[in-house]
């Protein structure tokens, strides 16, 4: 627990004013999904939690210099974790679960855990607290280029010229695809129940918009 304790810290330091859609809340709320999932479906709990609490670590160095923010994490994890004397193996283990978890680069789990890590991340990109992950990150999405003329191009529709616009065409192409990317059964049970909850907000947001 003292490590868990030690990293989670560490990790809320690094991303204290991280202005996007991937702040500590979506950490721990990452961690929480993850033993939820793992409650049922098995697997290394410590592990689990330490590739949770460090998947997006190196998000603030990709918006300060480019590249992937999973590869960033876990260079960085790889280093928290040898400081910390932590088992190679283990050290190992969290890494790979780390390098693999994005969802948009379509990589495959090595191991259970790093499957319990891809769907958790997942499902909160989902229901109510997805629609909210989805404008937030849209907002300082936009805010970055305004103030510094920098655009993220795998990112291309928060910049659209109708942000309703923009926002629909983020749904058609992550959320409601999320779940045939899912690995395990209860993930799957948990993110039925979000996506209805994303279906009833569109529709009411398609019937408010219609006469724009």
């Amino acid at each position: 627990m003292v490590l868990i304790e030690r990293t989670r810290k560490f990790v809320a330091d690094v991303l204290a004013d991280e202005p996007s859609s991937h702040e500590m809340s979506h950490i721990e709320r990452v961690e929480s999904t993850c033993m939820v999932i793992q409650s049922e479906e098995g697997g290394d709990l410590q592990v689990i939690r330490l590739a949770a609490l460090l998947h997006d670590v190196g998000v603030v160095k990709e918006h300060r210099e480019g590249g992937d923010h999973a590869a960033h994490s876990a260079e960085m994890a790889y280093d928290l974790l040898m400081k910390e004397g932590v088992e190679l193996s283990v050290v190992d283990h969290v890494v790979s679960c780390i390098r693999t978890h994005r969802f948009s680069r379509g990589h495959k789990a090595e191991s259970l855990e790093g499957q319990i890590l891809q769907d958790a991340d997942r499902i909160d990109a989902l229901g109510a607290i997805g629609i909210f992950r989805a404008v937030m990150s849209m907002g300082a999405l936009r805010s970055l280029k305004h103030s510094s003329g920098v655009e993220k191009s795998s990112s291309r529709n928060a910049y659209a010229a109708d942000p309703l616009d923009g926002f629909a065409e983020y749904m058609e192409m992550k959320p409601f695809k999320i779940m045939d990317g899912l690995n395990t059964t209860t993930a799957k049970t948990i993110a039925a129940d979000r996506l209805r909850i994303m279906h009833q907000y569109l529709d009411a947001l398609e019937a408010e918009t219609s006469n724009k």
